[in-house]
């Protein structure tokens, strides 16, 4: 797709659209190629469950709320 820097402007929401559809959009300036708009690879999206952190405290049934006040201490740490 090209795009001058009017459509820039006024049609950014098209423009938004087309990379979304995984276009390059070229940026003209006078006709002239000035740049071009490249959409971002996808995430590599993983699972929670692939992370080495998933379940590290499976064995322990300690409420969530004591844990992470434990963690998080109170206002004041007494020394």
């Amino acid at each position: 797709m090209n795009a001058s820097i009017v459509d820039l402007r006024h049609k950014t929401k098209q423009i938004l659209e087309a990379l979304d559809r995984r276009e390059t959009v070229s940026v003209l300036y006078h006709g002239k190629v000035k740049g071009r708009l490249v959409p971002v690879a996808p995430a590599d999206r993983k699972k929670v469950q692939a992370s080495a952190f998933f379940g590290m405290r499976m064995k322990d049934r300690t409420p969530v709320a004591e844990v992470m006040q434990a963690l998080r201490g109170g206002r004041y740490r007494d020394l």
